[in-house]
């Protein structure tokens, strides 16, 4: 063999024996590293989900659907809501997730935003709201008028407790007139899409604070009664008689067991 010929017999076996020419794997974008970290917290929420999905905790229309548990808290995370706050905040409407009244205006004010009640009775709801660092105030008023020419007023729950009713609506249309970008793709209340009332203590004028509207609910007392009509409940039918079905899944307050 001549000395040309192991010369590129050597040259040969240098080039097959090295590694191939592959790229750099790409550094991740800003864009992908948050939907991984996405994506690692989707599935921490749907264990949570699966431990949670049978307890009194979640509310009924999620109860047993650890899927929509688990969207539910991971929409209330990006309104600033802990995954238990969230299950008594959010409710699946038709397949729709809504905010209930309260909660949308916790997520509002928690924002820096005002809202003020400045009536509120079974006939009419006025609310005015200022957006942070503004001076003009927004106001909205929902009326039984304005309710049945909607015809909302023949259901089930604007005849059993309107005014709570009309505070709800009025809360949906002023947070989404001063605050849309706070509410996340989440613009409505509960009591807008279902029709439900969610049994809110209503004064008859007062300021709207967070530390008012998410305060845990006070012990109830040993023996069920009917609340006077100062302590401002709207759910209560003719008489004054108290109905407990107005109430269920209640964030405000919880009827006792029926005594044997």
């Amino acid at each position: 063999m001549t000395t040309n010929e192991i010369a590129q017999r050597d040259e040969q076996q240098a080039v097959a024996t090295q590694p191939a020419n592959t790229l750099p794997a790409p550094a991740p974008t800003t864009g992908t590293t948050a939907l991984m970290q996405w994506a690692q917290e989707a599935d921490l929420a749907y264990q949570m989900a699966e431990k949670l999905a049978t307890t009194s905790f979640v509310p009924q229309s999620l109860r047993g659907k650890p899927g929509d548990i688990t969207a539910a808290i991971l929409a209330g995370s990006e309104l600033g809501l802990k995954p238990m706050a969230t299950l008594k905040s959010i409710d699946v409407i038709q397949g729709t997730p809504a905010l209930r009244a309260h909660a949308m205006r916790a997520v509002v004010q928690k924002q820096g935003h005002e809202l003020e009640l400045v009536e509120s009775t079974p006939e009419r709801c006025v609310m005015r709201g200022r957006r942070k660092g503004t001076d003009a105030w927004q106001q909205v008023e929902w009326t039984t008028g304005r309710a049945t020419q909607l015809g909302l007023l023949g259901k089930g729950e604007w005849k059993k407790q309107p005014q709570t009713m009309l505070v709800a609506r009025a809360t949906g249309e002023l947070c989404r007139l001063i605050a849309a970008d706070a509410l996340h793709g989440m613009p409505y209340v509960s009591e807008e899409l279902g029709g439900i009332a969610h049994a809110e203590v209503v004064p008859a004028k007062a300021p709207l604070s967070v530390a008012s509207i998410t305060a845990a609910p006070a012990v109830p007392a040993p023996k069920t009664e009917a609340p006077s009509a100062a302590d401002g409940y709207s759910v209560q039918i003719g008489g004054g008689e108290w109905d407990p079905d107005a109430a269920d899944d209640s964030v405000d307050w919880q009827p006792e067991p029926d005594q044997p």
